[in-house]
């Protein structure tokens, strides 16, 4: 791999995420390491959702050639990572693609992958398998109608099915993420239904969070009040699921610490949500080599350096947006979150979710335990858009936070 030249000394005016300054020394909390990466592989799309945070669509400019993709997955193995999911855009439209999951098996990590299914041929699937691909998950985000109208194109939920099933003729492990805002959460149910049909073995959900085009529609969001006819659902649809073999996989922004934390979370080690894992358990990898602690964050804020200008090892240990979560204390929080009893635990969960609100991490109100803290005081707490996102991958707009009796409001799209 060819190597920019990258100072370590800070240097204003540097290019975010790619040309960013290092520190010049180690610190023994630096040393932690990533055990999962999420790697966008190209950016190139055949769908164009709209609710993606990335844009995505057309490929980035410099992408990372073969070569390059190759040295970064033996540099992921040396730093420890034990798996690499591979999400685009589409991962399948890079020509080598199959080539990148076959160095990862090749070096001793698991290989998965995340995809909208449009374009999992049977001949796809079938190299994908031959690779090593050990699970896909598929995204379907609510029945026909809803879904195909999030992904603007009619056809995209049958497309999705077709894949779920041209990847188990083969043997390959399925599962289905979805998103949860306005026009999904009720479809819930149903689509639960279609998971245990298509054996699916986990359903991850996640909150839809107003980053790229889905802060261009935010009447598409939920509202934090509305979490409380969620997390019931959710609880209802659990003990189906569990029958089925299907484990609910909760995203890092659908919690915290409310009644079914532990129902929802029982499988990881603490049996709650911690606090956000970017930068210490997670590392995301854009197409162009830019690195960042987590793979939803913003380019511009939270990239670190990229993997042309420095090794993987140097971004991971010494580049400052990595090194938030490492560093931050419950002095970083604000409003509600500052004060909240879980604050040292929480520390305000997602930081992807309160970025793309305020353009700041600190204070989540998207978040059961509070809105119930917030009914049990007659409130409830709605975000308004009031600067739209500049149109550009990762962007996000500015929300205001309103703080209202919680009595029925004539439209919570205003």
């Amino acid at each position: 791999m060819t190597r920019r030249h990258l100072k370590l000394l800070p240097a204003r005016g540097a290019a975010p995420g790619s040309d960013r300054a290092l520190a010049e020394t180690v610190r023994e909390q630096d040393k932690v390491r990533p055990i999962y990466a999420v790697w966008e592989v190209t950016l190139k799309c055949d769908l164009a959702c709209r609710h993606c945070g990335s844009r995505a669509g057309h490929a980035r400019e410099g992408e990372l050639t073969t070569a390059q993709c190759l040295d970064l997955v033996e540099q992921m193995a040396r730093l420890g990572i034990k798996e690499v999911t591979l999400i685009g855009g589409e991962a399948y439209l890079r020509p080598d693609w199959v080539e990148i999951i076959q160095a990862i098996r090749r070096h001793g990590m698991d290989c998965t992958m995340t995809t909208g299914g449009r374009g999992i041929t049977p001949a796809r699937a079938e190299q994908a398998a031959a690779a090593g691909l050990m699970s896909v998950s598929v995204s379907l985000e609510a029945t026909e109608a809803v879904h195909d109208r999030l992904r603007a194109l009619d056809g995209s939920y049958r497309a999705a099915l077709a894949a779920l099933a041209n990847l188990r003729a083969v043997g390959i492990p399925v599962s289905v993420n979805t998103q949860i805002n306005r026009w999904t959460w009720q479809d819930l149910p149903a689509l639960l239904e279609v998971l245990i049909e298509q054996r699916a073995h986990a359903w991850q959900l996640a909150l839809t969070v107003p980053m790229g085009r889905a802060a261009d529609e935010p009447e598409m969001l939920l509202q934090p009040y509305e979490l409380l006819q969620v997390f019931p659902l959710l609880a209802r649809l659990h003990p189906r699921a569990k029958a089925h073999g299907i484990r609910i996989f909760p995203g890092n922004n659908v919690g915290y610490f409310g009644p079914h934390e532990e129902l929802l979370r029982g499988h990881v080690p603490r049996g709650h949500a911690g606090s956000c894992g970017a930068g210490k358990s997670t590392l995301g990898i854009e197409a162009d080599g830019t690195l960042k602690g987590c793979p939803s964050l913003h380019t511009e804020h939270w990239g670190g350096g990229n993997i042309l200008d420095s090794s993987l090892e140097e971004v991971w240990e010494r580049a400052t947006p990595l090194r938030y979560t490492r560093d931050r204390t419950v002095d970083d929080l604000w409003g509600y979150c500052r004060t909240c009893y879980y604050a040292a635990e929480c520390m305000s969960g997602c930081t992807w979710t309160t970025h793309s609100l305020f353009g700041k991490p600190g204070n989540n109100p998207y978040c059961h335990h509070r809105a119930l803290e917030m009914q049990r005081a007659g409130l409830r707490e709605r975000v308004v858009l009031k600067q739209k996102p500049p149109g550009v991958p990762f962007d996000h707009g500015l929300f205001e936070l309103i703080t209202e009796p919680l009595v029925p409001y004539p439209t919570d799209a205003s």
